[in-house]
Formats: structure tokens, sequence, C-alpha cells
């Protein structure tokens, strides 16, 4: 049986290839500098093209380690496959896939706008949309990305889903609440997020049975939430629902998510890692 020398050799990413999509947002970017500083090389795949080339300078400079800014739309098969050509023309494997991205609301997004409504109003085209991105997006990465792995003989394939993917959202904690998006909505948690996130952890399950044997290990991480200047009244509602008693700071999954890449998890494969501060605990 192969004996790791010591601890570090299990963290150690020195010449692999992640990919991180969505990787130029808050947890995206957090995932790739702990890869990266474990000396893996690095792909920040966004739809933001302009932000995912900023997102992999800064790591090449802090890191020392090659990073690739590539823009993708994980819900369109062509967008997936030529990032995949990309990395594959520029690194020659992969080793490791996050498959982080998913529909979020902005600010001044007019397509998003409703994106918070409640379930009797939902729009359709919305919940197609986070369907197309958050599991579809995952699907087809997954796909694209699982036939190189095989290529070359393995690899590790994280997803990212959601404690609103293993529970019921509480709705309770977003009693007044304001909604930054659209001022005519109150803050939620919307259906298409719940159920788009518990379908990550049984499309999670499929893949590491499909490819036991394979040498390609599938898990899923599933975070609490995250401080990201919330307002008041949520952090307190959220917190007091949280046995920990606090959110999350944005630097507090770095570990799951090196665990999950790396060869410290190396018999590990269909699992779902919660980190939530004991939200689904109770």
């Amino acid at each position: 049986m192969e004996r790791f020398s010591g601890i570090k050799d299990m963290f150690n990413l020195q010449g692999r290839v992640a990919i991180i999509t969505g990787g130029a947002g808050l947890l995206g970017m957090k995932y790739a500098e702990v890869l990266a500083d474990a000396a893996a090389h690095l792909v920040i795949a966004d739809v933001n093209s302009i932000l995912c080339q900023e997102k992999a300078n800064y790591i090449e400079s802090k890191y020392k380690t090659k990073a690739l800014g590539t823009p993708v739309d994980v819900s369109n098969k062509k967008s997936v496959e030529e990032m995949v050509k990309k990395v594959i023309e520029d690194f020659g494997r992969i080793d490791i896939l996050i498959n982080n991205a998913a529909l979020t609301a902005k600010v001044g997004s007019e397509e998003l706008k409703d994106y918070f409504s409640p379930f009797e109003e939902y729009p359709l085209d919305i919940w197609e949309k986070a369907i197309s991105v958050n599991i579809t997006g995952m699907f087809l990465c997954a796909q694209a990305v699982g036939k190189q792995m095989l290529k070359q003989g393995g690899g590790v394939i994280v997803n990212i889903s959601s404690t609103y993917g293993v529970v019921a959202p509480d709705q309770r904690i977003y009693a007044n609440s304001k909604n930054p998006y659209n001022e005519s909505q109150s803050l939620n948690t919307p259906v298409s997020y719940s159920v788009t996130k518990g379908a990550a952890l049984n499309l999670t399950r499929y893949l590491a049975t499909y490819w036991a044997g394979k040498n390609i290990r599938v898990n899923s991480l599933t975070p609490g939430g995250v401080f990201d200047n919330h307002d008041e009244e949520f952090v307190k509602n959220y917190s007091y629902r949280v046995p920990l008693g606090r959110m999350a700071n944005k630097d507090e999954y770095k570990a799951a998510i090196l665990f999950l890449a790396s060869d410290a998890s190396s018999y590990m494969t269909g699992a779902n890692l919660i980190v939530d501060g004991g939200w689904t605990a109770w």
C-alpha cells in the first residue's frame, strides 16, 4: 500500500492543474488562493472575462504559480468545451475541477431583479436560468473535464452545494431584512437556489459511483452562509440560528476545499462535506 511521507505531502498539489468555475467570485477566489498556495496551477474560469484575467494575474503575482483567466458560460456546451480545449493547450492536463459557478442576483441587474420573488410568483425564466447555470453547468463541466481525466488516468471533482441543498431554508431569518437587489421585494432564499443545490448533491453521488474504478473522485462541499456586508438585522437572525453563533468568514472554507482537492481525501468519494457552523445539526 502506498504511504505518504508526511502530512505536507498529502496536501501538496505541485504540478497539478485546477479549474475553478465562478473563480472570480467571493469564494471562488478563496478556493483559488488556497490551491495556488499548495503549488497548483490555476484556471480562473468565469463569465466575467475581464475580471477572471485580473484575478489570474493576481494569483500568478502573489503565489508564483501559473494561472490562466478564461471566460466561460457554464450553461453553454460550446463555451465549456472551448474552455477545456484552452486549458489543455496551455497546461496539457486537468487534475482538479471545482464546480463553483452559480446564478446570483446583482444590484442593478434588470434581468434578475425578480430573483427573490416568492414561490407563488416565481418567474419561469429565472427558474430555468438557475437550472441552466447551477446544475446544467455542473453537468457540462463535469462531462467535458471528465473526458480529459479519463484520458490521463484520473482526477478530482468538487461540486459546491449549500446548506439549503441539504435542508429547507429557514425563511424566518429574512424577516425585516432589506433586499438590495429589488426594493419592492423582501430578501429570501428562492426556490431555484435550493432545488439546484440539492440536485448538485445527487449529481455528485451519481458521478462518484459512475467513475468508480476510473481513479476519478467526486465529492461535494456544502458551505454555510458567508458574511458579505449583510445588513445588521440579517446577521443577527442568521447567527441566532447557527450553533457557533455567527456567519462564516470568507477564508473558512479554504482548508475544506484543499482537503477535498488533495490526496488527503484519497479514500473519499460520493461524500458531502458540510462546513456550516452547525446549522444542519439542529
